[in-house]
């Protein structure tokens, strides 16, 4: 099983991200655990500076901006 989490403040963008790693598993019959990181300083503690960023399994694979859904399904 893949940890995710999606770091952000809870914008549009962070949402919509969130959302699109969720359909992607499903979509792939992959059992994620997804997290939503809204403390600020947690979000720092990963060097992100834009969100949403994306960690998976302890690993910063993305941030700023949503991400492709193809590059979500090389995550899974």
């Amino acid at each position: 099983m893949k940890n995710i989490k999606v770091l952000g403040t809870g914008c549009a963008n962070c949402k919509t991200t969130l959302k699109l790693i969720e359909d992607a598993a499903k979509a792939k019959g992959v059992t994620v655990e997804l997290e939503k990181i809204e403390d600020l300083q947690s979000i720092m503690s990963y060097g992100v500076m834009s969100t949403p960023g994306v960690v998976v399994d302890g690993k910063v694979v993305h941030a700023g901006g949503v991400p492709s859904r193809d590059k979500i399904a090389g995550w899974l």
